[in-house]
């Protein structure tokens, strides 16, 4: 699935949000700790981690990418 971001960059914790991964911001801490999350191949766990265009993030095996 894609999705257009209109900034520079969007954070997992706002990607999370975003595609219903989670309800809230609050939830973001724990929730990157639980799922099976990798951004352009490789495991990920930090909720900040700054995604841009062109990123390819899969959690829990549903692939996203942002344009």
């Amino acid at each position: 699935m894609k999705i257009k971001i209109n900034s520079e960059y969007i954070t997992l914790g706002q990607l999370l949000k975003m595609t219903d991964f989670i309800q809230s911001g609050g939830e973001a801490k724990f929730a990157v700790k639980e799922l099976h999350i990798t951004v352009n191949g490789e495991m990920e766990d930090r909720r900040g981690r700054k995604l841009r265009s062109g990123d390819v993030i899969i959690i829990e095996d549903q692939e996203f990418t942002l344009v």
